[in-house]
C-alpha cells in the first residue's frame, strides 16, 4: 500500500493549489488535518455533492489529490472533494483504521465530524456524500459503507476489506460499490491474503447485499494503450434494490496502481481514467430521490432558528404536518413523530452539538433540509 509521490511537488506549479485549502479539526483528542477543494463554479446558494478522497497506507493528503486527481473533473462536474490525512502507527506512516493492527483510533467519527463540519461551511447536499480512495483509503471507503448510512456510494482503487471489517459489517441500506483492482497487485493481492478478502468475494458480498443479479454483463474496455501493460474487463451487477448496483474493473496484469493516473508507479492501465469512471459511477446515486432538499423545502415550509439552540420550529406555508423525523449524521433517527398541524416545536436543548436533517412529509411528498444544533 506504500505509494511515494514526494517528486511530484517539485515538478507542478504552485499556482494548482490556490483553490485547496488546509484545516484542521478537533476529533477524539486528537488535531486531525485535511485539505478541501472547492471548484469555482461552487454556488453556495446551491446544495452540492462531497466527495471524500482517501489516500494509501504511507501516502499523505496531498499526495493522493494528484495522484487520484478528481480537481479537473469537480471543476465541471461541480463538486467538492476532501482529502483527509489519516493519523500515524508505529512506524510514523499515516493509516486509516481498517483492521490491519490493533488500534484505538476512530476514524468513521472522524470523517462523520469532517462531514458535518464542511457542512456549515458549505452547502453539502446531504444526500450526495461519497467515499473513495487508495489502497487503505479503498478499504476505509468500505469501512464506512458497513458503519455509517450517510454515503450515496463508495469506490476504491486497489483496495479491499479486511476481515475485521467483514465480519463485523452491518450496513443498514443497499449502497452502490464500484472496485477497481489489478489481477497482478502485489500489495493487496487480488486473490486475497491473510489480510484482506478475495476481490470477487468483496463483489460478492455486496452484490448480495444489494440484492443485485446475480450474472453481471461484462465488456472489455477499449485496449486503446498498446504500451501500458495492462487491460481492463467491466463488469456490472445491476437491478438492485433501491436501484443500487455494483461495478468491477478487473484490471488484467494491473499493478497496484490508479488507472488512467498522471504518474506511474508500476504497471498503470491507462486505458481509461478511474477518477472518470468513478465519478461517473457516484453521479448516478443520491441517499433519497424522493426527498426534495432546499429549494422546494423553503417553498413549502419555513425551519427556524438555524443554527439552533434550545428549539426548532416548523411551519406550513400552506396544507398540514402530517409526519415529522429528525436523523443524525450516523443515520440514526432522533425524533419522529405522526401529527396533523400547521406549526409544531421541537425541543432540542439537550441534543449533542452537530448537523442534523429534518424530513417532514404533508401527506403527498417528502421534503427534507439540514439544521445545525450550536
Amino acid at each position: 500500500m506504500k505509494q511515494y509521490f514526494y517528486f511530484i511537488f517539485f515538478l507542478l506549479p504552485l499556482s494548482i493549489w490556490a483553490q485547496s485549502i488546509d484545516a484542521t479539526l478537533q476529533h477524539g483528542g486528537l488535531i486531525r488535518e485535511y485539505s478541501v477543494y472547492v471548484p469555482s463554479i461552487y454556488d453556495a446558494t446551491k446544495p452540492t455533492p462531497l466527495v471524500l478522497n482517501l489516500h494509501g497506507y504511507t501516502s499523505v493528503n496531498w499526495q493522493q489529490e494528484f495522484y487520484g486527481d478528481f480537481r479537473p473533473i469537480a471543476d465541471t462536474a461541480n463538486f467538492i472533494v476532501v482529502h483527509p490525512n489519516g493519523t500515524f502507527d508505529a512506524n510514523n506512516n499515516r493509516y486509516w483504521n481498517v483492521g490491519f493492527f490493533p488500534s484505538a483510533i476512530d476514524d468513521v467519527g472522524f470523517l462523520l465530524a469532517l462531514i458535518d463540519s464542511l457542512s456549515v461551511t458549505y452547502n453539502i447536499d446531504a444526500n450526495r456524500i461519497y467515499s473513495t480512495g487508495m489502497s487503505n483509503g479503498g478499504f476505509m471507503s468500505y469501512r464506512l459503507a458497513c458503519e455509517t448510512s450517510r454515503f450515496a456510494a463508495i469506490a476504491s482503487v486497489t483496495g479491499g476489506m479486511t476481515t475485521s471489517v467483514y465480519n463485523n459489517c452491518m450496513p443498514t441500506k443497499p449502497i452502490p460499490v464500484m472496485e477497481i483492482h489489478g489481477t497482478v497487485d502485489a500489495t493487496v493481492p487480488y486473490i486475497g491474503s491473510a489480510i484482506n478478502l478475495h476481490t470477487d468475494s468483496v463483489v460478492s458480498y455486496w452484490r448480495k447485499w444489494n440484492n443485485c443479479d446475480a450474472v453481471p454483463t461484462m465488456t472489455n474496455v477499449p485496449n486503446t494503450v498498446l504500451t501500458d501493460g495492462a487491460g481492463a474487463e467491466h463488469y456490472v451487477y445491476d437491478n438492485g434494490d433501491n436501484g443500487t448496483s455494483v461495478e468491477l474493473y478487473k484490471i488484467i496484469g494491473g499493478g497496484h496502481t490508479w488507472p488512467g493516473a498522471l504518474f506511474n508507479t508500476g504497471v498503470t492501465c491507462m486505458d481509461f481514467s478511474a477518477s472518470k469512471e468513478i465519478w461517473r459511477f457516484f453521479s448516478q446515486y443520491s441517499l433519497s430521490t424522493d426527498i426534495e432538499n432546499g429549494f422546494s423545502f423553503n417553498e413549502n415550509f419555513i425551519l427556524s432558528p438555524n443554527p439552533a439552540y434550545q428549539y426548532i420550529e416548523i411551519a406550513a406555508k400552506e396544507g398540514n404536518i402530517n409526519h415529522l423525523q429528525v436523523i443524525d449524521m450516523t443515520g440514526k433517527t432522533i425524533f419522529s413523530k405522526e401529527m396533523n398541524v400547521t406549526t409544531y416545536q421541537i425541543v432540542v436543548k439537550d441534543w449533542a452539538a452537530g448537523l442534523y436533517i429534518l424530513q417532514i412529509s404533508d401527506g403527498k411528498r417528502q421534503y427534507a433540509q439540514k439544521w445545525v444544533k450550536m
